[in-house]
């Protein structure tokens, strides 16, 4: 296969609607969070079918605004996976909390339940589990678990950055948890450019609080107990600070791009289902490759967000030589993810990889191949036969 191409990982698929959604909010005089706002949280409700959810700047944001604003603090214990990004585990640096780190499952990207049921302690108040790739994990596990230690006290706080428009056993994600956050970071499968949500259902008896969606967008907002465009209401320049608060609030125009991609949204997950079809069935055709999982016949169905494909009897260094070939035919690849316990920071902190060698085996044969809305299924064909030919080489 001679011909080459220049297929980026993953660009943002923006249209004239978002343009003029955004240039419309541009005009009206009013660009950080108001009406859009507002209606963009009423619509994402609607479809992850959940009573609240707050958009801020970021996902990071949202879960740095939950162990916040519930006093999550040095002293406390939060459960979480080797195998993620980053910032599921800096807001748990930020509050002065060293993570636990339970290892995923053999030949799996997911916590291993049995390990996290040994993890709990007296301490424990927080458990953040991923759904990688968009892929829920299993909440039902770890609720049966909670459930048996007799701590269903301990907060659920959900890393579903990839899972926007995933389901889980027939339901969309969003309400399964305590919390979910989710990311419309710009390689998303939704983007605001920049953003995020908080996604939960009214439960004050669990948490002690009488307004809890308030106090969230009170802290984001420094702690103002009355946000800008309210303030900016003729004489109502009055307000309180209530509390050391971030700013991580969403604008209008983040939202206005956000709810033009929500209508958008259903033909989008379409054809990135299309596109991951499309590698399965030419990937699955040879013997050295093992597939991602993408739907069960209990009704979870990922988000389509990520391509994660490992490679039989691929190590680090193959598998680094391989994204070099695949680059010189004009196809970006990336990895998800370099566990957290191999990065500067965390052996700062104490980690080491040796603990977790299953996140390791997951993550040194890993490649992820390019899946976007605008991305032919002529270019994903491509793709996986390029891939195929580089592999027959080994």
């Amino acid at each position: 296969m001679s011909e080459k191409r220049n297929i980026p990982f993953s660009p943002p698929d923006i249209t004239d609607q978002e343009i003029d959604a955004v240039v419309e909010v541009l005009k009206s005089g009013w660009i950080t969070s108001g009406p859009n706002l507002a209606s963009f949280e009423k619509e994402i409700e609607e479809y992850c079918n959940v009573d609240n959810s707050i958009a801020l700047n970021s996902a990071t944001a949202s879960m740095e605004l939950v162990l916040k604003t519930l006093d999550i603090k040095e002293g406390d214990e939060i459960i979480s996976t080797p195998y993620t990004y980053t910032a599921t585990s800096s807001v748990a640096v930020h509050r002065g909390i060293k993570p636990i780190y339970v290892d995923v499952k053999k030949d799996s990207f997911y916590m291993d339940e049995e390990k996290l049921a040994e993890a709990i302690t007296p301490k424990t108040k927080v458990i953040m589990p991923v759904d990688i790739a968009g892929y829920p994990c299993d909440y039902d596990a770890i609720k049966r678990i909670l459930k048996e230690k007799n701590r269903e006290d301990i907060i659920i706080l959900c890393d579903s950055a990839h899972s926007f428009g995933a389901k889980y056993k027939g339901k969309i994600v969003g309400g399964q948890c305590d919390f979910h956050s989710f990311s419309f970071h710009a390689v998303k499968n939704l983007t605001t450019a920049e953003g995020g949500c908080l996604t939960f259902n009214d439960n004050l008896a669990k948490f002690e609080r009488e307004d809890l969606p308030r106090e969230f967008r009170t802290t984001a907002l420094h702690g103002q107990s009355k946000d800008a465009f309210s303030k900016m209401k003729a004489g109502a320049w009055e307000y309180d600070i209530v509390t050391d608060g971030f700013k991580c609030n969403m604008t209008d125009i983040n939202a206005a791009i956000g709810r033009v991609q929500l209508k958008r949204y259903e033909g989008m997950l379409k054809h990135r289902k299309a596109i991951c079809n499309k590698y399965n069935e030419i990937l699955g055709k040879e013997n050295i490759c093992i597939l991602p999982k993408f739907i069960d016949e209990d009704g979870t169905e990922s988000s389509y967000h990520l391509y994660l494909l490992r490679l039989k009897g691929f190590k680090e260094e193959n598998r680094n030589e391989l994204i070099k070939l695949m680059a010189e035919k004009g196809i970006a690849t990336n990895v998800h993810y370099k566990p957290l316990p191999m990065f500067t920071l965390y052996k700062n902190l104490g980690y080491k990889i040796e603990d977790y060698p299953n996140a390791f085996a997951q993550y040194e044969n890993e490649i992820s191949l390019p899946v976007y809305s605008t991305l032919s299924l002529e270019d994903a064909e491509y793709i996986a036969k390029t891939l195929l030919e580089e592999l027959k080489k080994y």
